[in-house]
């Protein structure tokens, strides 16, 4: 006990001392693969603690999380945190940009603060297509106690996770993309790792396992959806059901009733759902492929199970109708149109969301992103952004600042794309957006690819003022909503469309924005907003680089080793009321040798 008790109060003089009034919330997480025939067909997926998708991360507004990540893949591997905007810490963002990877056999301990926050997010393994073969898990951002929220405790919390899916390893889809082809058409579509109820017999294969979600009559739900999967817009809907929107990625809306709703790649709701229907059978939950055609993509549909507490009979008969034209652009841009902020309700603090007046602030910064159909260049087939395509260094930008090293990127990222014809041909570059701390920015995402697209900024939430068919224009910004467009992390952009959003750039850090889409992203559309406060020299806007850093490239010489380690036995997530009472089970985990705890 004498040496529990010296453990804990070693490690309690290494927390910062401005976490150190904040719950914390502990997970050991073994990342592995895992077999499993989601479709029928078996296959190597990602899986955390042996489970596939991982765990939920549920949390409250400014924990402390503490994610110790062992990589038992034969790969190196980076968590992201989708939406969580690491306040004044992009060390522990999960991505290239600011991160070395961790080395097949090494673990690494993630620790940042949900500051301010609340809603609906999930992570994902950020690097190589992972995503495609698994390791992701819905977050919950819980409201304090002290924070009122505007609707009535729903009975129960439901994490739904959908997503496209193809029965190939993710290595292979690597291979693919890496010869100059396209993916394809998914197999399916997942709903919390599982394939289609049987809903049909021509289409489903008998003895596919699906998901199952059990409600009482008469109770609420809260039900967050996330689309995790690589490329496919999904339409979501519960037959019979309405779903009152009251939530996305950290933002309460305005509360309407849909039938369904299109969700893009790596986009994230919250509806409440009332289990008011006759029980006289199941009720089906569907997630369908949009924007395509519905007779090549039949296959590619989800299919879950709502079963009532006193239901009497299966699920049967027809799919609810997604809406009428499959194609109809229109529908889908009108209906997200129609997510709006609620400017009365408080979110992670007491003040109401719409008290922070966007359309009152100048802009300072302007950038028009242009992405069209991947080009070929020197050999190689690439994704582009404004004629840029991204190919992330040895050594992490942001790792390069903090130690002096040069030529790793450049601060010349086009502010617009190059002319149509007689601009300078497309080409592999470095080039970083250079964010004026404290500045305001607009970025304007125009889609002249045949498909549809979503991006995403890490570090930040971003106002969606804006969207329309056709090339934007200094006119443009005469249709912006400028009261009460909603607050999020990722926006869709359709085919021949742009999307506009403002972004308040308070957060020092390198911070990613990228497709979402997994093989655009792969190939290189991305590009990192460079946010430095030069007045800083103290550590006040921007924490230190973090004890347990990981280096790579130009820095490896300060890496030390670590010995490979065997897997981890049962591992679960602890929360506790008190940093010291963590602390006392992270330093009972620490004498068993099963957990590591970031110092």
């Amino acid at each position: 006990m004498r040496r529990l008790l010296a453990l804990v109060a070693a490690l309690l003089a290494l927390r910062p001392a401005a976490l150190a009034t904040d719950p914390y919330a502990f997970f050991d997480w073994d990342v592995s693969y895992v077999t499993a025939a989601p479709l029928g067909v078996k296959q190597q997926v990602i899986g955390i603690n042996g489970k596939f998708p991982g765990p939920v991360v549920n949390v409250t507004t400014n924990w402390n999380v503490v994610v110790n990540v062992l990589n038992d893949l034969d790969e190196p591997l980076l968590i992201t945190w989708n939406g969580i905007q690491h306040r004044k810490n992009c060390w522990q963002d999960g991505v290239l940009g600011t991160n070395c990877p961790i080395p097949s056999g090494w673990n690494w301990t993630y620790e940042f603060q949900v500051k301010d926050q609340i809603g609906s997010f999930f992570y994902f393994p950020s690097t190589g297509l992972q995503r495609a073969a698994g390791g992701f898990g819905g977050i919950v951002v819980n409201n304090r106690d002290v924070i009122a929220v505007p609707f009535g405790r729903p009975d129960g919390d439901i994490t739904i996770l959908i997503g496209d899916w193809y029965s190939k390893n993710h290595t292979d889809l690597r291979k693919m993309l890496d010869k100059g082809k396209d993916l394809g058409i998914p197999d399916g579509v997942l709903i919390n790792g599982k394939g289609p109820y049987r809903y049909n017999d021509s289409l489903v294969p008998a003895g596919i396992e699906y998901e199952t979600f059990n409600v009482h009559p008469g109770r609420t739900y809260r039900i967050r959806v996330h689309n995790v999967g690589s490329s496919t817009s999904l339409n979501f809907r519960i037959q019979g059901h309405n779903l009152l929107l009251v939530e996305t990625e950290g933002s309460y809306t305005t509360q309407q009733n849909y039938t369904n709703l299109d969700i893009h790649v790596g986009q994230s709701y919250s509806f409440l759902v009332t289990a008011d229907q006759n029980a006289s059978s199941d009720y089906y939950v569907v997630a369908s492929a949009r924007q395509v055609n519905e007779s090549q993509w039949r296959r590619v549909t989800g299919v879950a199970v709502l079963r009532y507490s006193n239901s009497r009979a299966p699920a049967s008969g027809p799919l609810p109708d997604p809406p009428q034209d499959q194609n109809d652009r229109s529908f889908s841009m009108n209906q997200a149109r129609s997510v709006r902020w609620n400017l009365s309700a408080g979110a992670a603090r007491p003040n109401p969301q719409g008290s922070f007046r966007y359309s009152s602030i100048n802009v300072t910064q302007a950038y028009l992103l242009r992405s069209t159909a991947p080009v070929w260049i020197a050999g190689r087939r690439r994704a582009t952004l404004n004629g840029l395509s991204y190919a992330p260094p040895e050594t992490p930008l942001r790792l390069a600042d903090a130690y002096g090293v040069h030529g790793v990127y450049t601060l010349d990222f086009p502010e617009r794309p190059p002319p149509a014809s007689g601009g300078a041909p497309p080409r592999v570059a470095r080039a970083i957006i250079n964010g004026t701390y404290r500045g305001f920015m607009e970025l304007i995402f125009q889609n002249n690819d045949t498909r549809m697209q979503s991006y995403h900024m890490d570090g930040y939430a971003f106002f969606v003022v804006g969207m329309d068919y056709g090339e934007w224009d200094e006119d443009s910004r005469g249709t912006y909503n400028k009261g009460d467009g909603v607050a999020r992390s990722t926006i869709q952009v359709y085919p021949g469309a742009w999307a506009a959003v403002l972004v308040s750039l308070d957060n020092v850090g390198v911070w990613n924005v990228r497709s979402q889409n997994l093989d655009s992203w792969y190939l290189g559309q991305e590009v990192y907003v460079r946010v430095v406060n030069p007045e800083d020299s103290g550590n006040k806007t921007e924490m230190a680089i973090p004890r347990n850093a990981l280096y790579c490239g130009q820095l490896h010489k300060y890496q030390k080793e670590q010995t490979p380690h065997h897997k981890m036995g049962v591992s679960a997530a602890v929360p506790r009321s008190s940093p010291a009472a963590g602390l006392l089970v992270s330093a009972a985990l620490l004498l068993a040798g099963s957990f590591v705890f970031a110092p």
